[in-house]
């Protein structure tokens, strides 16, 4: 179905402004977001260490006072931006902080290590690290501990399903994925052997990657409620065979899974359009992620600008 007339020009422009930013260069679009997104909804920790390493830090977002639920009642969301193991850095993510702080969550937004440094797994021990902050942590911050999440886009989603599924990383620590009150993959590949792409080759050490380096090994009956999100023409993280499949085995699995596509986003849209001055391009994306975490909704989640 057509969307309505009056959306049609609005949208237009938004898309050619983020196709225009995209041709400029990869981060270009995620700075053209930040711009965008307000500063005076959220208070804001930067550079706070989860670990010893200098990428080993997260910028800490929290709602108003005045912001409903109130501290203690709030989740936490540790989120992990994607990049293909290779690039990006959380002050490029503060609109992900701000449109769900704006809304009564506590996010913590993580760099973690990057191939040209290290391989997998250690940008996987690195958010597990992060998430072990979190659940430390949450009651501190005035979140509820008992409603810690991880959540992700593309390559950070894979981190954030290993931390999520695969026990060993928060075993480590003296934690457990039991401890968490879900996990949320936004475009996230989960199941991607052989390995095509130079940086993902560099980052997991092929042709030696090990199976077990793979999300979708690891479901089991104890892996966290899920939300899963995709765009249908995804062009860089095949839907059906990472978000698809993966709904299909944690649902065999008896685990609760909620499952999000989209017509009408693409892979880097799909992440945009959580930013609450952008989240009228498609969708919508944010209704599903605040029903999710237990935020109440808002009525201008989903509109159009005038």
């Amino acid at each position: 179905m057509a969307p309505p007339l009056i959306l049609l020009r609005p949208v237009a422009v938004a898309l050619a402004v983020l196709a225009g930013a995209l041709a400029l260069g990869a981060c270009s679009p995620i700075k053209l977001v930040d711009r965008l997104t307000p500063t005076d909804t959220y208070t804001v920790q930067n550079g706070i260490a989860y670990g010893d390493a200098p990428r080993q830090r997260l910028d800490l977002y929290q709602p108003l006072a005045r912001t409903a639920p109130p501290p203690g009642k709030r989740p936490l969301v540790v989120f992990f931006y994607g990049g293909t193991w290779t690039t990006g850095e959380r002050a490029q993510y503060r609109f992900v902080g701000e449109a769900l702080a704006a809304h009564g969550a506590v996010v913590a937004v993580a760099d973690y290590r990057l191939s040209g440094e290290v391989q997998y797994p250690a940008f996987v021990r690195d958010s597990a690290l992060a998430v072990k902050w979190g659940l430390d942590h949450a009651a501190a911050v005035g979140a509820d501990p008992a409603q810690v999440y991880v959540m992700g886009h593309s390559s950070g989603a894979y981190n954030a399903a290993m931390v999520a599924l695969d026990g060993r990383w928060l075993g480590e620590l003296g934690a457990s994925p039991r401890q968490l009150a879900g996990w949320i993959g936004l475009a996230g590949p989960y199941d991607f052997l052989p390995i095509g792409d130079p940086d993902v080759k560099r980052a997991f050490d092929w042709p030696r990657t090990l199976p077990e380096s793979q999300p979708i090994q690891h479901v089991t009956a104890a892996a966290p409620r899920t939300l899963l999100m995709a765009a249908t023409r995804d062009n860089l993280v095949e839907p059906q065979r990472n978000t698809a499949q993966m709904a299909r085995r944690l649902e065999a699995a008896g685990v609760p899974v909620e499952v999000h596509t989209f017509d009408n986003l693409s892979h880097i849209t799909l992440m945009g359009a959580v930013a609450r001055r952008i989240q009228w391009i498609g969708g919508p994306v944010m209704p599903p992620l605040l029903s999710f975490l237990g935020l109440p909704p808002s009525d201008s989640s989903h509109r159009a600008p005038h």
